[in-house]
């Protein structure tokens, strides 16, 4: 029995250490299976760049100038002498009333006129009578000064005739309803027949000039300094701004900034901001919702990157950083605003560098990465 061990002993042995000596090369060749790949990222380098900074705010169009058509004297409608929704003239006649009774109160006045005239004239004929009588003492004084009051009397009394005179014949006038200013007329209100007076709530008509318009639009007083810079910077004194329809396409019409306004909204925070638009077409019409695009101050150097390429966390911003040796770090960053799809920044990066865009999701703090160079999805369309 001893011997037999001492035969299977060196035989165990050696079985013992071939499996030890091939567990140990099947861990080497299995090593090489689990190490990671390097991970593949997108970059853009970031450049520097001037910048033209816009706002897109919506407004609503309003007519320069607004008049309602009133009458100035009380009367029955005759007949009416314009086309609803055309333009008239300053100055054109609108509404005829009823001139029969102004005509009879101005024929009264008039005749009224010719009476104290005629006292007047009386008076006067008695004081050049009893003028040499008094030098001659046959008349007393007392005589001649009553003479004198009856005619100053008779002159005043010609004055207000004359005055009521006046005035009838601008109510005969008033009688043609004219328009005020020049634009474009809507619809009548009252027809013909109907009796008007000028305690009446509602107008004749309304005629809105709107070969100019305003664009009145809304801004966060926050942004009134810029706005002011803007405006200073233009040669013109005043920002110019870009009409925009409903779906975004931009009108042929180009608007300027008149001013801002003194108070700011204290619900909103907001300020209002009025553009004077010239609209020869009347494409624009009063109580219209349009956007307008408005300038701010150009920027010089500044620096984009897409906004896919910043991981916002709260108000905490970051973008991933090739470094030296292709390894990443993780760096804040301050985003302003949004042009094209970019953020601007305001710190944090500086030309030249090198952002992650795409690939971020499996990068950590110090990692090597094998960098290629990001291409816009409209880019990469047109290319194929």
């Amino acid at each position: 029995m001893a011997l037999i061990q001492r035969v299977l002993r060196p035989i165990v042995s050696g079985v013992l250490a071939a499996s030890v000596l091939g567990g140990l090369a099947g861990c080497d060749s299995a090593a090489p299976e689990t190490r990671a790949a390097p991970v593949t990222v997108s970059v853009l380098a970031v450049q520097a760049a001037r910048l033209t900074l816009t706002d897109e705010l919506p407004g609503r169009v309003a007519a320069v100038r607004n008049a309602e058509i009133r009458p100035q004297v009380g009367g029955i409608v005759r007949k009416r002498f314009f086309s609803q929704g055309a333009e008239v003239k300053a100055g054109q006649l609108l509404f005829q009333l009823d001139p029969a009774p102004f005509k009879a109160d101005a024929d009264s006045a008039a005749a009224a006129l010719l009476r104290a005239q005629a006292v007047a004239a009386r008076a006067e004929l008695q004081v050049k009578r009893l003028q040499p009588l008094m030098q001659a003492d046959a008349v007393s004084r007392q005589v001649f000064d009553d003479a004198v009051s009856a005619y100053d009397q008779a002159a005043a009394d010609v004055a207000q005739a004359r005055a009521s005179l006046a005035r009838r014949k601008l109510d005969l006038g008033f009688a043609a309803v004219r328009a005020p200013i020049s634009g474009r007329i809507g619809e009548e209100l009252v027809t013909e027949g109907a009796l008007v007076g000028l305690s009446d709530a509602s107008p004749l008509a309304r005629i809105q000039q709107i070969d100019q318009v305003y664009v009145d639009v809304r801004q966060p007083a926050a942004m009134l300094e810029e706005i002011r810079r803007a405006a200073s910077a233009s040669t013109a004194g005043s920002a110019a701004a870009v009409i925009l329809r409903a779906d975004g396409t931009p009108y042929s019409l180009t608007g300027k900034q008149m001013f801002s306004g003194i108070n700011v909204d204290p619900g909103t925070g907001d300020v209002l901001l009025r553009i004077l638009v010239d609209n020869p077409r009347r494409e624009l019409l009063p109580g219209m919702f349009v956007r307008a695009r408005l300038s701010r101050p150009a920027v010089d150097k500044a620096l984009r990157v897409p906004q896919q390429a910043v991981l916002r966390s709260g108000e905490q911003a970051r973008v991933w950083v090739l470094g030296t040796g292709n390894a990443v770090s993780l760096r804040p960053v301050k985003v302003g605003s949004v042009v094209n799809q970019d953020y601007v920044l305001n710190s944090g990066l500086q030309a030249g560098e090198s952002v992650v865009v795409e690939g971020q999701e499996a990068l950590q703090e110090g990692m090597k990465v094998v960098p290629r160079r990001w291409q816009p999805a409209i880019a990469s369309l047109s290319q194929r």
